[in-house]
This record gives C-alpha cells, sequence and structure tokens, in this order.
C-alpha cells in the first residue's frame, strides 16, 4: 500500500468580516496617510482621477485573486499560483519579487512612522540629532522596524478581534476627516475654483501618481494569502476581495477631495504645491484647520496605520522567504523556526536586514517607487497565471470566474505593465534597484535553486486521487497514551464501510498569536504519528495524516469535519475527569454534536488481544441502534463476543417487560447480531449495568456525551455508567439537529419520551 503523507494546515476561524477587515486594514494602511500629499504634487487635483483609476487596474487584477482563491484555498496566495502555473522559474521568480515588494513597503512603512512620530517628538519640544548622514526621521524608522522584526520574532502579532478594532479605528478616523473636510468644503463659496486646472500635470501627471499609489490598493492580496484560515473559502474570498475595494476606494476619492479643497496655501501656491511641500504630513496640516486637535488625531491615525502596516509586511515578509527556504529555493536555514517561539527567525532577520538597507539609502518617494514597481510586476505574473490556469485546469471548481475571459485580464496585464514601465520616467533609482533585485533573483534560481527546488505539489481533491473513497472516518489524535487504541476503534470501523481513515492532530495557538506561529510545532509532530501508517498498512485501510494549527481545539475539529465531508469522528477522553476536565470535555462535545456526522468517543484505553467480550447495555433510541450496527465489526476485529444487556427496574410490570424483551430480538435480528441476550432485574437501570458489566473488556452504548447542564448540575445516566464501570467505554451517537441551549432547557420532556438510558 502507498504510504500516506502528513500534511499541516490551518484552521479556518475567519469569517466573512474577518476576511474583509484583513484586506480593508492592509489597504488603509500607511499609504494613504504618507503618499497623498506627495501624489498631489505630481498629479494636481487630478490625483482623484488617479485613484479612480487604480481602482479600475486593482479590480481587474482582484477578479484574478478572487477566482484563484475560490479555488486554491491553501496559504501562500500568488506565489503558489504562478508556481502551479507557469515554468518553475517564474515560481521563483515572483516569490523573489514578492519578498522584496513586502520588504520594500515595510520600508515605507517604517519611514512614514519616522516622519509622523518625529513630528510628534518636534512638537513637545524633544529633538533627534543628525547621526552622520542618517536624518532623525530614518532613525527612527530604522529603530520602528528592529522592535516589530522582534515582536514577529517572539510570536506576537496583530490578529483577529484586535486587528478588526484597528482596522475600524483607522476607517473611524478617516471618516471624521471626510465629514468635516465635506463640512468645509460646502461652506466655502470658491472651492470649485481649487480643482482647476484640473489637469495641472497633464496625463503624464496621473500616469505617475498612479504608480506611485498603487500600494494603497494591493491589500486584496493579503486576503488570498490567509485563504487556509478562512471559512467556506469557495465564496467568502472573492467576496472579501471585492468588498475590500469597494470600502477602500470611495474613502481614498472623499480624502483626496477634502485635502484639495480645504487647505490654506500661501499666496501664489496652489493646493496640490501646498500638499506636496508638506509631504508625508500633508494630512496632518489639513486637519489642522478642521478643529482643535484634528492635527493630532491624522497624526495618531498615522501613528497606528504605519505601526499595523508594518507589523503585517514584516510578517508577510519573512513568511514568503520561511516558504521559499522550505521549498528549498532559498538556502535550508531559511526554512527553520526557533526552537522556543516556533517563528522562522533567520527569515525575519534577513527581511530585516533588507528593510534597514531600504530605509537608509533611498527617499521615501523612492522607496513608494520601488514597492509599486514590484507589486505591479508581481500582478501582472499572476493575472498570467490565472489565465493559463484557467485552461490547464478546467476540472477546477471555482467559486467565481473572471468575466469576459481572458479579455479583462489581457487588459489587467496590459495596464499593469504600462504603469510599471511608466515608472521610469518619475524614479529611475527605483527602477535600477527593481533590475538589480530581478538580476539576482534570475542568477540565484540558475546557480542555485534550480538544482535543489522541490516541486510544489497542489493539495487539492481531484477524480484522479487513486484512494480516494466516499466514506471516510476523522480520528481526533490528542494523546500518545490513546494513539492506537483510537486508530483501533477506526480500523474496526473502516473495514466495515470499506473507508479512509484521515488522522487528525491539532496543534493550538493561543488567542493573539498568527495561526502559522504553531508550523514550527506542527512539523514536530510528524513523527508521533508515523506509526499509525504501520497498523494502516497491516489492516489494508487507505489513511492518511493532516495535522491542523487552530486556536481552539473544538474548532479545529468541526473545520476538519466540514471540510473533508467526514462521515464519522472518533475522539477520546480520559475515562475518570475530575471536574474541571469535566467542562472542557463537554464544550468539546457541544461542539462535536453540531457536525453533521457521526461521533465515537472512547473513554480509557483499549488493548485489542485482551477484548473478549463487548458488552452493549440496551435502549430503545437512535443512538443504541448505532451501537448495534458497529458491533459485528468491532467483534469480528477484536475476535471477541457479543453480550446484550437489558435491565428493567424492579417495578417494571410484565407487559412492559415482555414488550422489551420483543423489540430487543428484532434488533438483534435486524442487525444479525451473534449476541447473546441477558435480561436482569435490578434496584435501578445503573446499578443493574454496572454489575452485568462485571467481567466484560469493553463497553458499548449509545447516549449523549454529556452537556454542560449534565456535568454541572447533574450527571446524565451514561455519565454514570462509565464512571462506575471498571473497563473502558465506547460512546457512539448520530448526527441529529441539536435545539439551542435555552430551548433544552426550557422545554419539558414528553410523556413516554426515552431518556439516554434508554
Amino acid at each position: 500500500m502507498k504510504k500516506f503523507e502528513t500534511e499541516v494546515r490551518l484552521s479556518r476561524e475567519m469569517g466573512l468580516m474577518d476576511a474583509t477587515m484583513i484586506g480593508v486594514g492592509a489597504m488603509i494602511g500607511a499609504g494613504i496617510f504618507v503618499l497623498i500629499g506627495i501624489a498631489a504634487g505630481v498629479a494636481g487635483p487630478a490625483l482623484i482621477l488617479a485613484f479612480a483609476l487604480n481602482g479600475i487596474v486593482a479590480l481587474l487584477t482582484a477578479m484574478s485573486y478572487a477566482e484563484l482563491g475560490s479555488c486554491f484555498h491553501t496559504a501562500g496566495g500568488g506565489y503558489l499560483w504562478v508556481k502551479e502555473g507557469l515554468p518553475k522559474w517564474n515560481g521563483f521568480l515572483s516569490g523573489w519579487m514578492d519578498w522584496f515588494a513586502h520588504a520594500v513597503a515595510c520600508s515605507l512603512y517604517a519611514l512614514g512612522f519616522g516622519a509622523y512620530f518625529g513630528h510628534v517628538l518636534n512638537e513637545i519640544g524633544l529633538a533627534i540629532p543628525h547621526w552622520g548622514f542618517i536624518s532623525p526621521e530614518k532613525l527612527l524608522a530604522t529603530g520602528i522596524a528592529v522592535l516589530f522584526a522582534y515582536i514577529n520574532f517572539r510570536g506576537a502579532s496583530e490578529t483577529g478581534k484586535i486587528g478588526n478594532l484597528v482596522t475600524m479605528g483607522k476607517i473611524v478616523i478617516l471618516l471624521i476627516f471626510i465629514g468635516f473636510g465635506l463640512e468645509m468644503m460646502f461652506s466655502q463659496g470658491d472651492w470649485m475654483g481649487r480643482f482647476s486646472p484640473f489637469m495641472a500635470n497633464g496625463m503624464g501627471g496621473v500616469f505617475k501618481a498612479m504608480g506611485l499609489t498603487f500600494i494603497a490598493f494591493q491589500g486584496f492580496e493579503v486576503i488570498a494569502q490567509s485563504s487556509e484560515e478562512i471559512k467556506n473559502p469557495e465564496k467568502n474570498i472573492p467576496r472579501a476581495v471585492f468588498l475590500s475595494l469597494l470600502i477602500v476606494v470611495p474613502i481614498y476619492l472623499l480624502i483626496t477631495v477634502t485635502a484639495l479643497a480645504t487647505v490654506n496655501p500661501a499666496a501664489g501656491m496652489t493646493p496640490w504645491d501646498y500638499l506636496a511641500l508638506h509631504k508625508e504630513l500633508a494630512l496632518v496640516e489639513v486637519a489642522r484647520n478642521f478643529f482643535s486637535g484634528g492635527g493630532v488625531m491624522i497624526l495618531f491615525g498615522g501613528l497606528i496605520s504605519t505601526m499595523s502596516a508594518l507589523n503585517a509586511t514584516i510578517y508577510s515578509s519573512s513568511r514568503v522567504a520561511f516558504a521559499m527556504g522550505r521549498d528549498r529555493n532559498f538556502p535550508a536555514f531559511f526554512g527553520k523556526v526557533h526552537s522556543k517561539n516556533f517563528t522562522p527567525h533567520w527569515s525575519i532577520l534577513m527581511s530585516l536586514v533588507i528593510v534597514i538597507l531600504i530605509v537608509l539609502s533611498l527617499p521615501i518617494e523612492d522607496v513608494a517607487s520601488a514597492a509599486d514597481i514590484m507589486f505591479l510586476l508581481l500582478f501582472l505574473q499572476v493575472n498570467i497565471a490565472m489565465i493559463q490556469l484557467r485552461k490547464k485546469r478546467p476540472d477546477l471548481k471555482r467559486g467565481f470566474s473572471v468575466p469576459l475571459f481572458p479579455f479583462l485580464s489581457i487588459v489587467g496585464i496590459m495596464m499593469l505593465l504600462f504603469l510599471a514601465v511608466y515608472m521610469f520616467n518619475y524614479s529611475m533609482i527605483a527602477w535600477i534597484v527593481t533590475a538589480v533585485w530581478i538580476g539576482g533573483g534570475l542568477l540565484t534560481y540558475k546557480g542555485y535553486a534550480a538544482q535543489r527546488e522541490v516541486l510544489h505539489v497542489q493539495k487539492i481533491k481531484t477524480l484522479e486521487r487513486i484512494e480516494r473513497q466516499d466514506y471516510s472516518i476523522l480520528v481526533c489524535l490528542a494523546s500518545p497514551r490513546t494513539m492506537t487504541s483510537l486508530t483501533h476503534i477506526a480500523l474496526a470501523i473502516a473495514k466495515k464501510h470499506e473507508a479512509e481513515l484521515i488522522f487528525l492532530h491539532l496543534v493550538e495557538v493561543r488567542e493573539g498569536k498568527k495561526l502559522r506561529s504553531g508550523l514550527g510545532a506542527a512539523e514536530l509532530e510528524r513523527e508521533s504519528i508515523s506509526e499509525l501508517e504501520f497498523m494502516a498498512e497491516k489492516a489494508e485501510v487507505p489513511a492518511r495524516a493532516v495535522i491542523k494549527v487552530t486556536h481552539r481545539i473544538s474548532q479545529g475539529i468541526i473545520d476538519m469535519a466540514a471540510e473533508e465531508n467526514c462521515n464519522f469522528i472518533v475522539i477520546g477522553r480520559q475515562q475518570n475527569p475530575d471536574f474541571m476536565d469535566r467542562v472542557f470535555s463537554s464544550l468539546i462535545d457541544t461542539v462535536i454534536q453540531k457536525a453533521p456526522t457521526e461521533v465515537a468517543v472512547l473513554h480509557g484505553t483499549i488493548d485489542v488481544d485482551r477484548i473478549h467480550t463487548i458488552l452493549i447495555p440496551f435502549g430503545a433510541n437512535i443512538h443504541t441502534r448505532l451501537a448495534m450496527e458497529i458491533a459485528p465489526a468491532l467483534a469480528d476485529y477484536c475476535h471477541a463476543k457479543l453480550k446484550v444487556a437489558l435491565v428493567f427496574e424492579r417495578g417494571a410490570s410484565k407487559t412492559e417487560r415482555e414488550e422489551k424483551v420483543g423489540q430487543v430480538r428484532e434488533m438483534i435480528k435486524e442487525y444479525s447480531l451473534p449476541a447473546t441476550l441477558v435480561v436482569i432485574r435490578e434496584k435501578d437501570v445503573l446499578q443493574g449495568i454496572v454489575n452485568v458489566s462485571k467481567g466484560v473488556d469493553l463497553v458499548l452504548m449509545g447516549g449523549r456525551s454529556g452537556d454542560f447542564i449534565d456535568l454541572v448540575f447533574g450527571k446524565s445516566l451514561t455519565q454514570e455508567i462509565t464512571e462506575q464501570v471498571a473497563c473502558p467505554v465506547l460512546w457512539v451517537k448520530e448526527y441529529e439537529e441539536k435545539k439551542s441551549f435555552w430551548a433544552e432547557m426550557l422545554r419539558s420532556p414528553k410523556k413516554g419520551e426515552p431518556n439516554d438510558g434508554e
């Protein structure tokens, strides 16, 4: 049998709102705060047109990201798509450029922070002296880059709800700016004159401004890079991509209009020249005129935006280098993780070196231009890859398809190429830096990577997968002590259904840390699963393993069951947990019960060679039927005999006993159970089952896994049985639609309704 490989995945925890906020947060970053003054000086009032046209260019590329993101659901984004759709050297070059693009963008955000924070220090009377040829702003930029590199090294970063709050804060600040700006603009009678002449520097100025500010539109790429963490990616990635642009573009246009219409330049100076004079701090100067503290508000917004963007781009840059090191496109040390923090420390360090070199050597205009050129060329490759993959992989299930294929994509490619080339007219230095980096990349590929590259194998489900099965069982591995026992249970069920096993090991990352920070720990877990391969081969059952990194164990299980359309979940719990263990276990069980699967929960551990008798306590509900259904498979696998126990309380009438005995015999016949029926009477059902379980090796029964109410306010019968019998217990239950917590609390039991002890 072909050996299975262990796959590492990130848990899907982001909804549409989270994914959209990631894109919006990446776009409304330092670009709009730092570049609007510089760009206004380049284009004049036509900066409005430049932003509108950039929105169109971004939309054409965003369509490609939406299509590819909807059918490739693994982390990596554009780098992996180019690697999949174009020749190998293109894949390497896209990763090489992606690494540099994010590093240069990081330099831009660091310089923006240096300008804003330097202004704050000047306002409070603190002055940082020049250090040789290095300005105070560059010193501050270098310091903040080192700080956030260290934060990334430690594994702490802005995620989840915190990231959403930061993004919402930036949006609120800009909306306040727009609101006051529009009120001031309309209160002035001659505001229209501030936009004349509209094309102050002609279309050449518009094209230069488009290239200069395009970095403010590339945030949708981050959505694709996070695709492995997004719920229902087939639908949510395209929605998030387009929603992020729909939110951001109008904000950019309104900021540009209000900034140009409300400034108070000196006599003989145009509004756009005034903005250009103040460069990175242009919005601060505009906001000073709105209200007392307006400038402080923009300073605060600029600081949190630059820090947020700086943190994200250091993270993105280092992870691209880490991925290329893992693929052996870079030296192996790039793909190593720190033994304690589980972060790619060497990749972070090398990215930081690039950031500092760019910060210290180039003016901010050239830094922005270099980043823009890199992103323009990278997006060009993604568009080409999308066209190629549409032709090469028509089998892929696409949640979104670019309309008017391939014409819109070709238009996007031409516009991206035109803007990139035209930037030569604005910053020759940026193009020289870009050319040197690309040339170095080609030499690196030819001299190193081409001989060592590990070809990327896209992890998608295809019809060509030989071992694909219609029935799959998810085995949740938590402890080395229970791995073997759970595997035996799963193998028994798998042989009955001719099913595939999916071994799932979950690596939990604490809240507030990026999921990818758990990849190092995930790599360490590969060896612990290796022994299961032999067990699956010996039983001739197809199997594979997945290591999933998640913030919540329960959510990771639900994600995996949904992603793989599993039919059965096998999980283990302590047989005699204390109070806190029971509460924790109940939370897991509650989530598991929401999955549309059958579930088996093993309490304790088993030794297959020592299981000679399996006991099924009878209950006339759906769960007991499932127990009787899988009992023959367990008996065959363990070479054990079956015993069915029907326990009556002493007060049960003769008619009731005869009716129940008849029902049980019919069920034994229905499921062809080679079982012995034992009928006993005891003072209560619990005591009867405990007594009859003496001498058996495994109790197989149906019932609930015990919810929070049972565990805190009182135990269910199944919980009591599990704790009092001396042997391991296997609970099984079929999927059934659950009512809400409060509905269950308030409802009254119906007459004759069976409890979970039946």
